[in-house]
């Protein structure tokens, strides 16, 4: 259903049975696919794609061009997929040279505010609460929560089922499966409820502590944990990509907690 009170740019391909409320503005070169709900007042810039079953909600503007003094003009996109959540005055920026896209997966909710600049990619299931501001070119991968009015510094990496509290500066890197909060933000356990949310077994979750521990809890560096860890812990999965995350890290993890003494 197109409001005759929309404007729709010609060249657009919307689904026979996008629903598109009053007052949206669709520009050129855009790609609408079919279950998707359009609210009122949303602004769709050239060059977004958005996938099957999504709703946008009133105010949202998807595909502006990047606030990013190195973007001149080159053809870039943002790309949601399907059954993603877009809630009020969510914006979304389009990539700039650098990775010449913005994409947001599948199955995701960005809650009223949020703001993604340019060339995120943001992995599916990914919750991103109220206000949180994610700068370009982070990378946040699938199953993780960030708590509102959180801010993303550029070049972050978040893990898979990463829970990080409300409010929180992340600066640094946070490897999978952990649970992150405190100023400064650092190591708070295991996100062993969501894990197990997910199916994951005692046992893995018990492997994904006793790696943890090694790294954030004996006092070690990174380098000297990984070796412990590779000499004195079972091969797993989870654990072979902790050490992974950890290496490739181009900003340093967080670190752990240590209360202070009274």
């Amino acid at each position: 259903m197109k409001q005759p009170l929309a404007y729709i740019h010609p060249e657009a391909k919307i689904a026979p049975n996008v629903v598109i409320e009053p007052f949206v503005t669709i520009d050129k070169n855009v790609v609408i696919e079919e279950g998707t709900r359009i609210g009122s007042n949303v602004t769709i810039m050239e060059g977004t794609r958005i996938g099957k079953n999504c709703n946008v909600f009133p105010g949202a503007v998807i595909g502006a061009v990047p606030q990013d003094l190195k973007f001149v003009g080159e053809e870039t996109t943002v790309e949601i997929g399907d059954n993603t959540t877009i809630r009020e005055c969510v914006t979304i920026n389009r990539g700039t040279k650098a990775k010449n896209k913005t994409v947001i997966g599948n199955d995701c909710l960005l809650m009223a505010y949020v703001h993604v600049a340019h060339d995120c990619f943001i992995g599916n299931n990914v919750i991103l609460v109220n206000a949180v501001q994610v700068a370009g070119e982070v990378v946040i991968d699938d199953f993780a929560i960030v708590g509102g009015t959180s801010a993303i510094h550029q070049f972050v990496h978040i893990g898979a089922h990463v829970m990080v509290a409300g409010g929180s500066l992340i600066g640094k890197d946070i490897p999978p499966y952990v649970k992150a909060g405190r100023e400064r933000i650092s190591y708070v356990g295991v996100n062993s409820i969501g894990l197990r949310r997910r199916n994951y077994s005692n046992e893995q979750i018990r492997d994904i502590q006793n790696t943890y521990r090694y790294l954030f809890q004996m006092g070690l560096n990174n380098s000297d944990a990984i070796e412990r860890i590779e000499a004195e812990l079972p091969a797993s999965k989870e654990r072979d990509e902790i050490i992974l995350f950890v290496r490739n890290s181009q900003r340093g993890i967080i670190k752990g907690y240590y209360p202070e003494r009274v």
